[in-house]
């Protein structure tokens, strides 16, 4: 298997097209330069010792030296394998809501940060504490959709996690239920581990029965819990133009976080509620995880890797040498070689 460590330098091999056009460039002034002084057949049989190739030549040293520096700069690396292991852990499938409410702010300051923002920093220190488990996204409004299938890979949840927002749902409402149910069809086919959802909300849901979707879920195995976002208070929902979002009326719609519905969400799933404003959410839901009975489960494992850059550096470090070496001139004792025509002997 190979790959490079920075892969972002190899956008530097756009500096080849780049030479290669200066080069045609300056070859073209050369030629109407010496235009001036006469024609170009002429002017040659008058500069002898002036290779017509080794220019070509040094171009095309030239341009594989700065590839073989592009691919140093990547650090090409090599001999990596994927293999299949088996861990203990549980299966965790996150409902984020990114319903217009979540653009309000968590706290009792409108201009605190927002409920989406805070249920990402949360479920990202979430993440932080997962070891052998796994792990996928879902994003709800008026529909759920998957972000994420469910994987080992931290690192790309996080990277998913970080790219959600509340736009990527066009539908708007706060369907929790449908939610639920997307989540209880994201799990593997492993019967034996343990699952869990976990749904990060205001707790305003309009479109279905949550609680029930939950007592289904308990009823197949699966943990719901719930963690809240918002204030109990309210606060207004801030439109990207400015100012607050308004009903028909044109009064400032006001969301709150609806801690009864989340409570009795958490509590037909089997699981626990906990406040997302809370600094010890995180380290409880993360207790309450672990109550689960931990299984067999197969995860993805690289071994370390190769790294080829030395091989690249010694081509680069050869190329240049000759480049040096490699003239613009003739050699001398090619000059006094002509392969087309007799002398003539007297």
């Amino acid at each position: 298997m190979f790959s490079f460590a920075n892969p972002e330098y190899l956008y530097l091999l756009l500096l080849i097209p780049a030479v290669l056009l200066l080069h045609f460039l300056s070859r073209k002034a050369r030629k109407r330069s010496l235009q001036r002084y006469g024609q170009i057949a002429i002017l040659e049989k008058q500069m002898p010792d002036v290779s017509k190739y080794k220019p070509g030549i040094k171009l095309v040293l030239m341009l594989v030296a700065i590839a073989m520096i592009v691919i140093v700069l990547a650090r090409p690396r090599a001999g990596a394998k994927e293999q299949t292991v088996k861990v203990h852990g549980i299966e965790v499938m996150v409902a984020l809501d990114v319903s217009n409410s979540m653009k309000a702010s968590a706290t009792d300051d409108p201009k605190g940060v927002t409920r989406l923002q805070k249920a990402k920093l949360t479920l990202e220190k979430l993440i932080d504490k997962f070891d052998n488990d796994k792990v996928g996204l879902i994003v709800f409004a008026g529909n759920a959709y998957t972000q994420l299938p469910i994987t080992s890979d931290f690192t790309s949840a996080k990277m998913f996690l970080n790219s959600i927002n509340t736009e990527m749902v066009p539908t708007q409402g706060t369907a929790i239920g449908a939610a639920i149910k997307l989540a209880m069809n994201s799990f593997t086919g492993n019967e034996k581990s343990q699952k869990a959802i976990i749904i990060i909300t205001d707790g305003e849901n309009h479109e279905d029965d949550a609680p029930g979707m939950a007592e289904e879920a308990h009823k197949k195995g699966i943990q719901v819990n719930v963690i809240g976002c918002g204030s109990t208070k309210g606060a207004p929902i801030p439109l990207a133009s400015g100012g607050f979002m308004k009903d028909d009326n044109g009064n400032v719609v006001t969301t709150f976080l609806n801690e009864q519905m989340a409570e009795q969400i958490a509590k037909a799933g089997g699981g626990i509620y906990l406040s997302g404003n809370a600094g010890d959410a995180v380290s409880r839901l993360d207790e309450q995880l672990k109550k689960l009975a931990k299984a067999d489960l197969q995860k993805v494992v690289y071994s370390q890797h190769d790294e080829q850059f030395p091989v690249f550096a010694w081509l680069a470090l050869i190329v240049l040498v000759l480049e040096v070496f490699v003239l613009n001139r003739k050699n001398a004792w090619l000059r006094k070689i002509n392969f087309f025509t007799k002398e003539n002997k007297q």
